[in-house]
This record gives C-alpha cells, structure tokens and sequence, in this order.
C-alpha cells in the first residue's frame, strides 16, 4: 500500500477543510458570536498539520483501487472527527461522540441528528452543519482532484472510491477534468436554487441553509420542523431541485453538450422519474381521502417522495402520522434512493435494476436453458463485472444491514424504531419512523448504539467497501511488511 500518497491525500483534505471553516468564522464574526474562537483554533490547527503533511510530496504518485478506497475512508473519518471539534469545543453539543454522530450525518449527507433544539444552535453552527451537507454531496475528495495536481492516471481510483453507483467512469478523457466539470454543475445549480429562492423572498442565510441541503440531498436544516413553516413556493423549489439533483449528473454534462434526446433516454433516469410519479400520486390519493385540500395534499406527497428517493430528509409533515400505506411507500423509496452518479444516496435505481434484470435472466434459463440472454442497460449489454459487482454489493448491504439492526436490539427499543433507524442511516436518508420520525431525533440512543449508526451513514455514503476494507487484516499486515522491507542493493 501506497502510505506516502494516503500521507499526502489526508494532508491535503485538512487543508481543504481549513478553507471550508471560513464560511462559519465569517459567519461568527457577522453575528458576534463566541463561537469563533473554536473555527479559527480548528481551522488553523488543521492548516498547520495539513501543511507539515504535504510539505514532502510522495515519489511515487500511482495507487491502485485499495490505496484510493484507504484513503477516501481514512479522509471521510479525519474530516467528520476534524469537522466535530468546533461543536465540541464550544459546549453547544458537549459530548464528542454527538458531535461526531451530527458532523457524519451533515458529511454524508444523512440529515440524522441528535438535537432537539435545532434553533438553540448559534448561526455558525447552522451554517456549517447544513454546508456539511453540500461539501459531502458532491465528495470532497472530487473537489480534491479538481483542485489540486495530482499526476498519474491512477486517480479515477479516489473517484471510483468516493462516487455513488455500481460504475464510475470518465466524462472526458482526462479525470481531473471530470472532477471540475462534475464540480462545475453542482456550483452553477446550487447557484440558480439559491436565487430562486431569494427571489421567493427567504432572507439570504436561509436560503443558503436550504440550498445546502437540498443540493448535497443532506436535509439538515435550522427549524424545528424542518421545512413545515415554510411558503408553498420555497417548499416546491426545493422539492424540484432535490429530485433535479438526484439525477445522474452525466445527464447533466449531455444536455449542455447538446445531446439533449441521449440524456432523456437512459433507462436509469426514465425509471427514476416513474417512481417519483406513481409514489406522489398514491401519497397523493391517501391524503386527498382525509379531506386534506388538493393543492396541499400534493404539496405534502410530492415533497415528501422527492425527499425521501433522494435522501435528502426534509419534511414539510409528520408522516409517521399518515397512512399505513403512504408510510410503507416511504420505506421502500427509503431503499431505492436516487440515481448512481448523483448526490444522492440509498440502493441507487441503476443497482436495482440490474438486480431486476438478472432475477428476469434467471427465470428464463429456467424455461430456456439453452438460451443465452445478455443483461442491457441503455440497451447496451452490461459487462459481467458490473452484474457481478451489484449481486456482491447487495448480499453485503444486507449483512450489515442485519447485524446493525441485531447491535440496536439490545438497547430493547421498539423494532419499527430500530428498523427505520438502520434505514435511514445506512441510506442517508435522515428520519425513520416512530422514535426516530421527522419530528423527533437520534438522540435518545446510547453512545453505541450512535458509533454503529455513524459507521452505518459513513458505510452508506462511500457505497460499503472502502470502509470495510479498514477492518481486513490482511492489508495492514502487508503494508508492516512492506514498510520493514528492506531495499535492495
């Protein structure tokens, strides 16, 4: 393993994060607020041993996919526990493993909290909890590439350890180019969301807050209720943007590249948008049968559903109050998620096709077995790799999935509470259902029960293996053995 290059990468994302702490130290000082005093002791703290990390560049810059995933889990872990410390210090969330747990949430854009009084928090708290969201939505370590030279053609390994889906390729033939033209969509539509939105009227620091959440699909937001109290209008623009950002960003670089008809035939996006439109209108007829008005019920079902599939966890209501099948629709998308290549989180609908497909394939080998049916997506055939690769990820999602919810168990909470709080964190959803519905929170779990949850979120966000890869042995015994290596003559 490549321990110079690691050494060099979490280095840089210190510095980075040093640069993202100016948004709340500026923030504090236009409030006056106490807290500034921890973002500019964490802040100059990282930047000093960002600096002394990165002053002796590595000799060799090429790492393979175990180097990159290492390092993009080792990043994800250094920058939740760095992105913690201010919170921490300023005795607003006095216990580090909270702080932890709401820095992880806000990264991996959960939007799972253990506060109950989001509002109690001072300004640069909020600010820097919903900018987390957005920092996280599109990967720091894809800023990384996009910003700072790094040579070698090994890099699309960071990439393809931090991108959400079962595949991750190039939009153009040089990565780093990729990483600033995914960087350059994300910016120029969280732009377009913030103005309309100070068009609508929200004053500017909350329609930075809501346009953090939404862009980045985290949810965190600085009410109570969430986005309960907001106007019909701020609630639909970001219900829109949130499903707008939930689409495959190489949607995006095809319609600007005017291959307007390409982009609205991948099959990923098609069925995207289908799920969104039969989920809102059975949410939908649900409501309207309470007698709850028809502009408002659609409201409700389509923020709610956009939401959700794409992870964000904003609520405009208590849906654990609705009915039983509204909510069951809600934890299926809560599986679902958005599309690969987005920034959001969940199964991806890509994964689930293909697993669909296959299932289909099968069937057919049982009628036919002579037959031989190639898997296609995009009505291109799917490599073996790729099918291969979804079946693995889905039997290990699913063994997590359970033995977290065993881990829960023993704090002997009810099982829908327990349940819908392994869902929603290990999809980066935000709110469960029950204990942990949008009007409630995460914070009535013991300090445990929070390290599973914040290894489930982190898990979640960086698709299982890179944050597996930690817990094999066999890697760090050989990378003992290669450091004690001798050279030879």
């Amino acid at each position: 393993m490549n321990l110079p290059i690691i050494r060099f990468i979490l280095g840089s994302i210190l510095k980075i994060q040093a640069f993202f702490f100016l948004l709340p130290i500026i923030t504090a000082i236009i409030y006056r607020e106490d807290t500034l005093t921890s973002y500019l002791a964490v802040a100059l703290g990282s930047l000093i041993v960002g600096i002394l990390a990165t002053l002796k560049k590595p000799k060799n810059s090429v790492f393979y996919l175990k180097d990159g995933c290492v390092a993009t889990a080792l990043s994800w872990i250094l920058m939740s526990f760095v992105g913690a410390l201010p919170f921490f210090l300023s005795g607003e969330i006095p216990n580090l493993i909270d702080a932890f747990f709401e820095t992880v949430s806000g990264l991996t854009t959960t939007g799972s909290s253990i506060l109950s009084d989001i509002e109690a928090l001072s300004y640069s708290h909020l600010i820097w909890r919903c900018f987390t969201n957005w920092i996280g939505g599109m990967g720091v370590l894809v800023f990384l590439l996009a910003v700072v030279p790094m040579s070698g053609g090994s890099n699309i390994n960071l990439m393809k350890a931090e991108s959400p889906g079962p595949s991750v390729g190039k939009l153009v033939p040089k990565i780093r180019y990729t990483a600033r033209i995914l960087y350059l969509i994300y910016i120029g539509m969280s732009l377009i969301m913030l103005i309309l939105l100070l068009l609508g009227g929200l004053p500017l620091f909350e329609s930075l807050c809501a346009t953090f959440g939404a862009a980045g699909t985290g949810g965190f937001g600085i009410k109570n209720n969430s986005m309960a109290g907001y106007s019909s209008y701020t609630i639909w623009i970001t219900g829109i943007f949130m499903v707008l950002f939930g689409v495959n960003f190489n949607a995006y670089y095809l319609i600007i590249f005017h291959q307007i008809k390409k982009a609205f035939k991948l099959e990923e996006i098609r069925w995207y948008f289908c799920i969104i439109f039969l989920s809102t209108g059975v949410i939908f007829f649900n409501l309207y049968r309470t007698g709850m008005d028809i502009f408002e019920g659609l409201t409700h079902a389509f923020f709610q559903v956009a939401s959700i599939i794409t992870t964000s966890g904003f609520a405009t209501a208590d849906f654990n109050l609705w009915h039983e099948s509204s909510k069951a629709i809600l934890v299926f998308l809560m599986f679902i998620g958005a599309c690969a290549g987005s920034t959001g989180g969940g199964l991806k609908v890509s994964r689930l096709l293909i697993l669909i497909k296959t299932i289909g394939k099968e069937i057919t080998s049982y009628i036919h077995p002579k037959s031989i049916k190639k898997i296609k997506m995009d009505e291109k055939p799917i490599e073996h790799e790729v099918v291969r690769s979804a079946n693995v990820y889905f039997i290990t999602y699913i063994i997590i999935f359970a033995f977290s919810l065993l881990l829960l168990s023993f704090e002997n909470k009810d099982f829908t509470t327990n349940f819908t709080a392994v869902a929603a964190t290990f999809n980066n959803i935000g709110p469960g259902l029950e204990g942990v519905g949008p009007m409630s929170n995460f914070g009535h779990y013991n300090y445990f029960s929070k390290l599973v949850l914040s290894f489930d979120m982190l898990a979640g966000r960086l698709e299982l293996f890179p944050l597996l890869m930690l817990f094999i042995p066999e890697l760090w015994k050989d990378t003992v053995k290669t450091k004690r290596k001798k050279p030879s003559p």
